[in-house]
């Protein structure tokens, strides 16, 4: 099931070219175009604070935006470029693609897992390592998932997760072709260079206690 798509706000840009392009940054706002689709290409500006706090959140170029701009439908797209001035390394453009229901794009999805409490090596002291909290998964615009999930009941200490052991939604695939580890359950760190069976006894009685 599709998850909830982010907002992106902007307003029609009045004006062309480099001039109007200038304006718009002295008045605190970021010139794009919106291109792709059936319909023609659309000048617009985004707030500069707006963009900047996208863009410091990270994956602003692979993150998915309901696009709403007043006056226009609503309409789902992702950033194929930021331009950025060469001293201030600040924003100064943006190009924003149009996507249809259809369009193949690449997403990272967050990962979520489940049934900690069931997992026996867990309870007896393990740490779970979480190598990717999130996986980049080529997705269809029209039906991107909102979340992985990782059932952890039934692991223990030493047991590790990989991408084969999830099971993706249908129509998605990873970008990565092969194997790869989403996490895994570690003895405590006091306990990982000590003897295996040593440990073990510590970890039960650490339980225990």
């Amino acid at each position: 099931m599709a998850g909830e798509i982010p907002d992106l706000v902007a307003e029609v840009r009045t004006g062309t070219g480099k001039g109007a392009a200038r304006q718009a940054r002295r008045d605190g706002k970021v010139p794009g175009i919106v291109y792709g689709g059936e319909n023609d290409p659309l000048p617009i500006n985004i707030p500069f604070n707006v963009l900047f706090k996208h863009l410091k959140a990270g994956r602003f170029l692979s993150t998915l935006y309901n696009l709403k701009v007043e006056g226009q439908e609503d309409v789902r797209v992702i950033c194929r470029n930021v331009q950025r001035d060469t001293v201030k390394d600040l924003p100064t453009h943006l190009d924003l693609m149009r996507l249809r229901r259809t369009t193949k794009i690449n997403l990272f999805i967050p990962v979520e897992f489940l049934n900690t409490e069931e997992a026996p090596g867990i309870k007896r002291g393990g740490v779970l390592n979480v190598v990717r909290p999130e996986v980049e998964l080529v997705v269809t615009a029209g039906d991107i998932p909102e979340k992985l999930t990782v059932d952890l009941t039934g692991l223990n200490i030493g047991d590790t997760i990989t991408i084969s052991d999830i099971t993706l939604p249908a129509g998605t695939k990873p970008t990565i072709d092969r194997e790869f580890n989403i996490a895994s359950i570690q003895a405590p760190s006091g306990l990982a260079g000590g003897d295996d069976e040593e440990g073990e006894e510590a970890v039960e009685e650490a339980a225990e206690a």
